[in-house]
């Protein structure tokens, strides 16, 4: 486990760096296209810094906001706050996490936040209603987990970046289409090789991102798990949890594909043939259900 710490917060650090780099590129391909001479550079420094800054610092927020979510309460999640505080003590985590709830048939959480001081554990009404105390402790370990391994600063990190990443390309994209770039001629070598750079870096970092993103997750979620069982000491419940989640019928709302990897299951509900189980691809934002349940139990 504390290997798998310290693999998070080198690679949270090695993230930031790539970002700053990509949408510097980025950036400074869309300055010059614009015409806007030597301050390019400085622009898109200056903007990259900021945005790798602002993802840091306020990516939880964001992540909260997006998902509509709202403070738990004593008064209307009893049940909710006692397992947080029945698992404190046995996550060993020194600081509680804040509870947020979303309104929403589909029963899923994810937990986000810089570090475990700023951690918050996010549940749906969905999973507060259809989960019994046992399924639903199985389901917070877990996020716990996450919050002690500093998962949650990798994915949040990532998926707040990748979802910047896809938002340039996409702004950048309208306004060719539009006509809103006009080409010009530079006889700056170095300058037509770093616009070159930029833009490659816009049309294939959406999906070298969404990729890094979606396999990022997948590997944390059997620690995950694992680690929740050392919590509860259950493995029964959180087997019984997810197969509860992956049954169930009902589309997340406020999920997209950038803050998909975040959730405890797929939040996007995809229709199989009777009979046939949901395998991992390369494009899945966590291994299958199936794979998760044999891993645990075999920890019985």
């Amino acid at each position: 486990m504390f290997e798998s710490i310290k693999k998070n917060k080198i690679e949270s650090g090695i993230i930031v760096s790539i970002f700053i780099i990509v949408i510097t590129l980025i950036v400074y391909y869309i300055c010059n296209a614009l015409n806007l001479g030597p301050i390019s550079i400085v622009i898109a420094l200056i903007f990259s810094i900021a945005s790798a800054w602002g993802s840091y610092y306020y990516s939880d927020k964001i992540v909260l906001s997006v998902n509509k979510a709202r403070p738990a309460t004593k008064e209307e999640d009893q049940k909710l706050v006692n397992i947080l505080d029945s698992l404190m003590v046995a996550s060993g985590l020194s600081s509680r996490p804040r509870l947020y709830v979303v309104e929403d048939p589909q029963p899923n959480a994810f937990a986000t936040g810089r570090n475990p001081e700023n951690a918050v554990i996010c549940v749906t009404t969905g999973l507060l209603e259809k989960l019994d105390y046992y399924e639903l402790e199985g389901v917070i370990a877990h996020e716990m987990s996450h919050i002690k391994n500093y998962d949650i600063r990798l994915s949040c990190i990532v998926s707040v970046m990748v979802g910047f990443i896809v938002m340039i390309a996409d702004l950048f994209s309208r306004m060719l289409f539009w006509g809103g770039l006009n080409d010009r001629d530079n006889d700056n070598k170095a300058n037509g090789i770093l616009m070159l750079i930029g833009l490659v870096f816009l049309i294939l970092s959406p999906i070298f991102g969404s990729l890094m993103q979606l396999a990022l997750s997948r590997k944390r979620e059997f620690l995950a798990d694992a680690t929740a069982v050392e919590f509860t000491r259950n493995p029964d419940g959180l087997i019984s949890a997810l197969e509860k989640l992956e049954n169930d019928p009902n589309q997340l709302k406020t999920a997209n594909s950038a803050t998909a990897n975040m959730y405890i299951v797929n939040p996007f509900r995809k229709d199989t043939k009777e009979g046939k189980k949901r395998t991992t691809s390369i494009w899945s934002t966590h291994p299958s259900t199936a794979d998760r349940i044999e891993a645990l139990r075999n920890l019985k």
